[in-house]
């Protein structure tokens, strides 16, 4: 079966919707794949994958090289495409596409190293090791914020180290998810290794229950990575989940405060605050906060929030008309709860999903801004007594994926750095990812790892073998 008749009919019966965020245009409608369909992407994935498996890794390295070439010769179209589908800036699209490609090379370049079978030293002239060992196909139930990067993110690793891979990405971006596999398969995969499923959640379901899907990872709500680790678990399988975050932007009163309002504002507001990385709780210690405040909000203010596809845009609209619902509901709340508003907090008229750049001063624990994560451009100021308030406050969430630390004293950041309950720490600096550094979340925000060493290793089977002379 072929990649193209795998997919589902786009006129009856639609599960999925594409719609143009800035106009609301309808891009396309994708209809649910039948029984039949899934049974044959299994049996074709599955023939996939043992062909996957058996190739060298220099073969493999060979095709993630390509990969990254066939992104870029494709960067204009799949730009374009990203900020159709969700809304991006054409320019943070472009940037999206180009970190795909270079987390490719790095891939290629250091995989092979990190695959290496690992020797371990014993007491005697045995020969014993542990090899990285691919377990099979693994699922992976993708959101729509970064459409490539956060498939690339979990199929670049997942796919090097040997395993199958299949994408349930996000009903608004599945024209991206086609484009993706078009990638793979242009660049020399086996057709049918990445390959897309379009089901609803009863059907995912099953998906994960079958025999020939060893694991599974998800990017997504708290929700649906509960149910999802549930289907798992109940079926004894590998599962990764990397849930949300509510990330603490804290600012000492020793930090450079122009330098941390810059980084503030890009931290919270790109891609329109729909990022789970995004610092979105401002918690400043009291000496500074004022002058911060002020600071940051000429600066938010300044935003300009627009079309997408004009480069002097900074703030597109929000992917979806629910999203933004949601996150106004959750600034309502907030400010009927004692909250300040102090820029922003409307729905912009007109068409598309826009949201006016938001900051609300005095946001306490037990306000929504504080206590949920809010997944748009709002932007939560609380005040700290001190240091070792600030970082009783960054702790006080359900949330721990990462953290913002400003200070001018590093090695007290690095001290204050390991008593914050998160799986990252970024000090003068913002959240980032990048491919030499492993993501992934504590508490609430999920578990496992992607990205690094760690991610490769991540769904490998580390089988040791003891080799004893014979006698």
């Amino acid at each position: 079966m072929s990649s193209q008749s795998a997919r589902p009919d786009s006129v009856s019966a639609p599960l999925a919707v594409s719609r143009n965020p800035a106009t609301d245009e309808l891009i396309a409608t994708y209809a649910g794949q039948t029984a039949q369909q899934i049974e044959q992407l299994l049996e074709q994935n599955a023939a996939a994958f043992r062909i996957w498996r058996a190739t060298p890794l220099r073969e493999r390295v060979a095709a993630y090289r390509r990969l990254a070439v066939v992104l870029r010769q494709r960067s204009d179209n799949l730009s374009a495409l990203i900020s159709a589908e969700m809304g991006k800036t054409l320019k943070a699209a472009r940037a999206e596409v180009e970190k795909c490609a270079v987390t490719l090379e790095w891939l290629a370049e250091n995989g092979p190293a990190v695959l290496a079978d690992e020797p371990v030293a014993v007491d005697n002239d045995d020969r014993v090791y542990v090899s990285w060992l691919p377990i099979g196909t693994v699922l992976a139930v993708m959101p729509w914020n970064f459409p490539l990067w956060q498939v690339i993110r979990a199929s670049g690793p997942i796919m090097l180290s040997g395993n199958g891979f299949i994408l349930k990405h996000a009903p608004n971006v599945i024209g991206s998810a086609y484009a993706l596999q078009d990638a793979y398969e242009a660049a020399g995969f086996p057709v049918g290794l990445f390959t897309n499923l379009i089901a609803d959640n009863d059907t995912v379901a099953r998906v994960i229950e079958d025999d020939r899907v060893a694991a599974v990872t998800l990017t997504g709500s708290l929700r649906a990575g509960s149910a999802v680790a549930a289907i798992a678990g109940k079926a004894l399988k590998k599962s990764l989940l990397e849930l949300g975050g509510s990330d603490a932007f804290i600012v000492l009163a020793d930090a450079n405060i122009d330098l941390a309002v810059k980084a503030a504002v890009e931290a919270r507001f790109q891609n329109a605050g729909q990022v789970c990385l995004a610092a979105k709780r401002f918690i400043l210690e009291a000496p500074i906060a004022s002058e911060f405040t002020q600071k940051f909000v000429k600066a938010v203010s300044a935003l300009k929030v627009g079309d997408p596809l004009d480069p002097q845009t900074d703030i597109g609209p929000m992917a979806r008309k629910d999203l933004r619902d949601e996150l106004h509901h959750q600034v309502e709340r907030t400010l009927s709860a004692g909250a300040t508003l102090l820029l922003g907090g409307t729905k912009l008229a007109g068409s598309g999903n826009f949201y006016a750049p938001t900051v609300l001063g005095n946001v306490v624990p037990g306000m929504a801004a504080f206590d949920e994560e809010t997944f748009g451009p709002v932007a939560a100021i609380s005040v700290a007594e001190n240091a070792e308030h600030a970082i009783e406050l960054a702790n006080q969430s359900d949330y721990g994926l990462g953290g913002n630390l400003w200070t001018g004293d590093v090695t007290r950041g690095q001290r204050l750095a390991r008593r914050m309950e998160t799986g990252g720490v970024f000090i003068n600096g913002f959240s980032a990812t990048n491919a030499r550094i492993p993501v992934g979340g504590v508490k609430k925000s999920g578990y496992g790892r992607e990205l690094s060493h760690f991610g490769l290793r991540e769904f490998t089977n580390a089988q040791a073998v003891w080799a004893k002379q014979p006698v």
